[in-house]
């Protein structure tokens, strides 16, 4: 399947030329945010990068046309806020930003915007549903926001996904062990004991950030047990995700 294309490398013309009906815009959002002393603080865009770039690939495959957005990496992120290297913004912020990306697209002619986001403070989560619903009610632009913590979704990304313990743990640390390898501290990763506090349980409680949750390192679940593998699945599995909620949007009016 051909590989999608990114907008910033391709000049004006070419993206003139892009026949509007079949074009996805992808939109991948992450975070600046602790994730234990073993992954990046962007392991979160290193996960909405490979969901958009194999979502675009499937959707490539049914006649559409994926154009990759540069990544968002500056969100809301209040729960890891009190670790080194952490960058917070307002959610107005992020929820402006992402319906003015709309707008800009729909001035264009672009009517279909895809948001690959892996990034689940439930504050972020909140500001991207407002923004897509404003987005959807302007009626020039249709989007898919498929939240990866609720249903159908959340139930397809594995044993330690559903059981909320799943922040930096052998979820996400397999996606960046089969992207970006070179960026996981190993040793740090395999010496880690397992977490098993649960983030959702957490929020559910009123919990509001990493420590308060259980997580005094910024990690949930077993990093120890994360391998290339089963992130190459997971990744697999986000962009059915992606291409799924696309594919499911009402014909372009």
């Amino acid at each position: 399947m051909a590989a999608p294309l990114r907008l910033a490398e391709l000049p004006w013309t070419e993206v003139d030329a892009l026949d509007r009906d079949r074009t996805v815009c992808i939109l991948p959002l992450g975070a600046v945010e602790a994730h234990g002393p073993h992954l990046p603080l962007s392991t979160d865009s290193v996960i909405a990068e490979a969901m958009a770039e194999e979502g675009g690939r499937l959707l490539a495959g049914h006649d559409r046309i994926p154009l990759l957005l540069p990544t968002l990496p500056y969100v809301a992120a209040p729960f890891a806020a009190g670790f080194a290297g952490t960058v917070s913004v307002r959610p107005e912020t992020v929820g402006s930003l992402v319906e003015e990306i709309a707008a800009a697209l729909a001035e264009h002619g672009f009517a279909i915007l895809a948001l690959a986001n892996a990034h689940l403070d439930p504050v972020h989560l909140a500001a991207l549903h407002r923004a897509s619903h404003r987005i959807t009610e302007g009626g020039r632009v249709l989007v898919a926001f498929p939240d990866l913590t609720r249903k159908p979704w959340a139930g397809r990304l594995g044993e330690e996904f559903a059981s909320g313990a799943c922040h930096a743990g052998r979820f996400e640390g397999s996606v960046v062990l089969a992207r970006r390898p070179e960026w996981v501290r190993e040793e740090a990763r395999r010496e880690l004991p397992l977490n098993p506090r649960s983030l959702s349980q957490a929020i559910r409680q009123g919990v509001t950030t990493f420590e308060q949750a259980g997580g005094p390192q910024a990690y949930f679940g077993d990093p120890a047990a994360a391998s290339a593998e089963e992130g190459r699945q997971t990744v697999a599995a986000l962009a059915a995700i992606l291409a799924e909620a696309v594919l499911a949007l009402p014909p372009i009016r």
